[in-house]
């Protein structure tokens, strides 16, 4: 038997880490600013709608706190204790937030129903002129992060909350408008229950990808079935067994697999890692080579 590791780099354009880094930083105090301004406000006017923005606000800071830690601990290099690297320091961390959003969430549904059911006055004016400020600063944070969360699910997380903020700003300015025109004080809770569920339905689309890689689940865009059935029509495997599919960190997939050959094993791994390469965009592949006999008949060809 032979083992082989192969890697076949991708050309991906990547913002400038530490570019990235300050980006994120102004972000993080902008946020914490636009925070503190909301929970006074809230108070004086007696919003709940304008504190729910703010604690769903001071959530995005902190996950951009988070997110700023685990994009430096990702760049460590491997070492003796971890041979895959700290890449992953990114999913923990969206996991870590996606977890926050959803605890926090679920508050705000509590508090908009008992605000329903036991109403109080609500200064509009104050509502919106600062809910006016968090859109602008909302907006300017997610553009701060756009780029970077197109490769990243800890940034994407970020700027999700981000732009959710922004729609809650635009629902918090909707409220205050009401409430300031025609005394409509319900609307003000009623709003705090669709910020609630619209963060709400970020975690349900966000967390399970996060939770996926965690557990080692086949990346997306790649179907198991596919990936052996194509593996099993290259020239000179007999057959395919014990078939992995991962992501080492996000963006690259990663095959474990043991061959059955009767050819040049050299050969056949040159092939193989070319094959995934080329059709299903693997970058690193762990191929074990074995003659006819070695394998057992019950193996099973995708997992153990």
């Amino acid at each position: 038997m032979s083992h082989d590791h192969s890697h076949h780099g991708h050309s991906h354009a990547h913002i400038d880490p530490e570019a990235g880094d300050r980006k994120v930083f102004v972000a993080i105090a902008i946020n914490l600013g636009l925070t503190v301004a909301q929970i006074v406000a809230g108070i004086v006017s007696g919003s709940l709608a304008m504190i729910a923005d703010a604690v769903h606000n001071l959530s995005d800071a902190l996950s951009l706190v988070i997110a700023f830690a685990a994009r430096r601990i990702a760049r460590k290099p491997s070492d003796a204790q971890m041979t895959f690297g700290y890449g992953r320091a990114e999913m923990v961390a969206a996991l870590v937030n996606y977890t926050t959003l959803a605890i926090i969430a679920l508050w705000l549904v509590w508090e908009g129903i008992d605000r329903m059911i036991h109403p109080t006055e609500v200064a509009g004016w104050i509502i919106v002129i600062v809910a006016a400020i968090a859109l602008v600063v909302d907006v300017a944070t997610a553009l701060l992060v756009y780029g970077m969360s197109k490769s990243s699910a800890n940034i994407r997380a970020a700027f999700l909350h981000n732009l959710a903020d922004a729609l809650g700003s635009v629902g918090v300015i909707v409220a205050g408008t009401l409430i300031l025109l025609f005394d409509w004080t319900i609307v003000d809770p009623i709003i705090t229950l669709a910020i609630a569920a619209y963060i709400l339905w970020h975690v349900w689309e966000g967390a399970p990808r996060v939770v996926r890689m965690l557990m080692l689940g086949t990346p997306p865009g790649l179907d198991a079935d596919e990936v052996l059935a194509g593996m099993e029509g290259v020239a000179g495997v007999r057959a395919i067994h014990h078939l992995h599919l991962w992501e080492v960190q996000e963006g690259q997939p990663a095959v474990d697999a043991h061959v059955v050959t009767t050819g040049d094993p050299a050969e056949l791994r040159a092939r193989m890692g070319r094959f995934l390469h080329d059709t299903f965009g693997v970058e690193h592949a762990t191929l074990e080579v074995e003659r006819p006999g070695d394998c057992p008949p019950d193996a099973a060809a995708i997992g153990h």
